[in-house]
């Protein structure tokens, strides 16, 4: 095992919006580039110092497809010999890609590495599955891709039914009885506060979104929605 220490020298992120909310305009890109850039600003490092960008992203359907990572790096206009890519563990992809580079710099194959995520749920596509055999007959399912299963296999869905969270919820309420709904209140108020204390906390790392306006100065979004 290595002796490197890992340090976080920084953190910035952009408020949080509510579905079809007031960051609904906003690509994803856009959005990782904006952060990207702001973070180089406000620490002054050399983009060209950083071995590599690791970004999260549980959707990767729509304008965040295609290695949205690497397309944030150009975006924010940084060298392009920095390599960056996405990866994707659902709802703990952030988290993931912050493990990773934590572990890259451990193992000694990096010194600065930036890890972060970006979702935009309201932006997710619909996407409608094609014909293998190049000949279109009958109905065709078109999915939203913002949430859930989709193009499911039917084989993992026999083992694995492809359950919404609702009815898992359900599941789980039978499953563990023991587990109240006072307890489950309280776990939730519990997660409500922090929420608040942490938001007071923290309140220097939000980076202030522009909304483009039809008419006069962009509109700035500069807390969580």
């Amino acid at each position: 095992m290595s002796d490197r220490e890992v340090f976080i020298l920084s953190a910035r992120r952009t408020p949080i919006g509510k579905l079809f909310g007031v960051l609904k305009s906003v690509r994803p890109d856009d959005m990782s580039a904006l952060v990207l850039h702001d973070l180089q600003e406000q620490t002054q490092f050399d983009p060209a110092l950083v071995d590599e960008v690791i970004w999260g992203c549980a959707n990767q359907a729509g304008e965040d497809n295609r290695n949205v990572g690497r397309m944030a790096v150009l975006l924010a206009g940084w060298p392009n010999e920095v390599p960056a890519v996405t990866v994707n563990r659902l709802c703990a992809s952030s988290l993931e890609a912050v493990n990773l580079a934590a572990r890259t710099i451990r193992c000694g194959d990096g010194d600065l590495l930036i890890a972060g995520g970006v979702e935009s749920m309201t932006r997710a596509p619909w996407a409608m599955p094609k014909p293998i055999d190049n000949q279109p007959r009958g109905n065709v399912t078109m999915f939203d891709t913002a949430l859930g299963w989709r193009f499911t296999n039917p084989l993992l869905a026999k083992r694995f039914p492809p359950e919404a969270m609702g009815e898992t919820a359900e599941n789980l309420a039978e499953k563990y009885p023991h587990i109240t709904r006072d307890m489950q209140d309280e776990f939730a108020v519990r997660s409500h506060q922090n929420a608040v204390n942490a938001k007071e906390e923290f309140v220097s790392e939000l980076i202030p979104v522009p909304i483009p306006q039809r008419k006069g100065e962009p509109l700035w979004i500069e807390e969580d929605e």
